[in-house]
């Protein structure tokens, strides 16, 4: 008869197959999400993707199962709540600002949800992790081109306005002229050329106000040249 602490443990322990197919179910449902950011080349792409959801099924394989063998109480669920908090500084890494915009927030989402893939994956919870990751190719990719067709119709009109003023010129009066025309400044970048300052700025622009914008932004004391690019 075995003892009470053999049949303990033989019920917190799996075998090496089942620890590869959890790791490999977790490279490929990662990998997934992540070949769909690098086809759309964003800054976390196939690889990084695939090692955050392996890393958490791991990490969640060892929060189970690695201390089996130790006297004691031993909490499954210790190291792997730690994966929530703590893939959230990787998230970070990936959103940058650019101007007055802020990129990469959709990346660091799918980071994120790529870590819960894996921690399910690594708990064998097999049904949750290929739904979750069917939903998020499904948002990543049909649900968006759907919603920006849809919500297109909606927006305001948004171009691109480059100007062009003398070395050292601000921005500030190119911004305050175009809110005065019921524009909004989406994106603003700066390139130094030679005595020349170029000021690229993406602006959504009431319907039929973009000659005023053009007119209103020439008037500016410095500005060289103005104009919408494609």
């Amino acid at each position: 008869m075995s003892s009470p602490s053999v049949l303990v443990l033989a019920a917190t322990t799996i075998g090496w197959p089942e620890v590869l197919l959890r790791l490999f179910v977790a490279a490929a449902l990662g990998g997934a999400i992540g070949l769909e950011r690098e086809l759309r080349e964003r800054q976390a792409g196939l690889r990084t993707h695939l090692v955050v959801s392996v890393g958490a099924a791991l990490f969640t394989l060892v929060s189970a199962y690695g201390f089996s063998g130790f006297d004691g109480k031993v909490d499954p669920t210790r190291i792997a709540a730690q994966i929530v908090s703590g893939i959230g500084f990787l998230g970070a890494g990936a959103i940058i600002r650019q101007g007055l915009s802020v990129r990469g927030l959709t990346t660091a989402a799918s980071l994120w949800l790529v870590a819960a893939i894996g921690m399910a994956a690594g708990a064998g919870y097999w049904d949750g992790a290929l739904i979750a990751t069917l939903g998020a190719l499904l948002t990543l990719g049909p649900l968006r081109v759907i919603s920006f067709r849809i919500l297109s119709r909606y927006r305001p009109q948004r171009d691109r306005l480059l100007v062009e003023v003398p070395a050292g010129g601000s921005p500030v009066p190119i911004i305050a002229a175009i809110e005065r025309q019921g524009g909004r400044v989406v994106s603003l970048d700066v390139a130094q050329e030679g005595d020349r300052r170029s000021v690229g700025i993406d602006v959504e622009l009431a319907v039929g106000s973009a000659p005023a914008v053009v007119a209103e932004v020439a008037e500016i004391d410095g500005v060289l040249e103005v104009r919408w690019t494609d």
